[in-house]
């Protein structure tokens, strides 16, 4: 059914001359009010004053330790939220970043499309900085840690969405994978890929897990040319979190 011309008007006419009557009878009652409360005897009312009150001696509270405080602990230096290398670990295959330190571009270049990775990056995701650690045990165990960290001065989520874009990834990038909540996290999640890819002529099996925790979303990588247990990536991803 089509609106008749001028409808709009009419309408907004019409919740005028309603918001006009409501407008009226607010005042008429007011003044109703006023006169009855004229007629009636003045009551005694306590007395607003109160007696004093003493005040709290001695030094505050002491400020919280970096350790205690998050938001100091977040802000600090970011690769020591990093997990450590395990005893007898290896330095990773790969350079990670710088010193430790993934740039834009550097982690822009762990997209598929680097080049509309790094402009999202800027423009709507807010990135602020991200630090990275790898290594190998044995011959071919490998583990990547990442920990991005986003400025959130637009918007609240951006670690949220970034780990909520990993899920959908993922979910669907291969047939044959496991998942498993991340205990302790809101939503994190572990995922463990049975079908091995084929590098170089190797079978590749792979792992990973996605979580975040205020303003840093987490990223681990695990492959391997044997089998990749549930309790290994888990194991990993628990241990990290409960560093932040």
């Amino acid at each position: 059914m089509e609106a008749s011309p001028g409808g709009g008007r009419r309408a907004r006419r019409t919740a005028a001359l309603i918001a006009g009557a409501a407008v009226l009878g607010v005042v008429a009652g007011t003044c109703v009010g006023y006169l009855v409360q004229a007629d009636r005897e003045p009551t005694a009312l306590p007395s607003l004053s109160q007696p004093s009150l003493a005040q709290a001696k001695g030094a505050g509270p002491e400020p919280l330790s970096a350790a205690q405080d998050r938001k100091v602990k977040v802000d600090g230096d970011l690769r020591k939220l990093l997990l450590k290398k395990p005893s007898g670990a290896r330095k990773g295959l790969y350079t990670v970043g710088t010193d430790g330190w993934m740039d834009l571009t550097d982690y822009a270049e762990t997209f598929g499309k680097p080049a509309v990775a790094f402009r999202n990056l800027i423009a709507e995701d807010e990135f602020r900085r991200a630090a990275a650690t790898t290594w190998r045990e044995g011959s071919t165990y490998s583990v990547e840690i990442r920990l991005i960290q986003y400025r959130q001065e637009e918007s609240d989520g951006a670690a949220e969405d970034a780990a909520a874009n990993e899920y959908y990834w993922a979910d669907s990038a291969a047939e044959d994978t496991e998942s498993w909540p991340v205990p302790g996290t809101g939503d994190g999640m572990a995922y463990v890929h049975h079908k091995p890819k084929s590098e170089y002529g190797v079978s590749v099996y792979s792992a990973e897990a996605h979580a975040w925790r205020g303003d840093i979303a987490v990223e681990i990588w695990i492959s391997d040319t044997k089998p990749i247990s549930r309790t290994k990536v888990l194991d990993l991803a628990k241990r990290q979190m409960e560093r932040l």
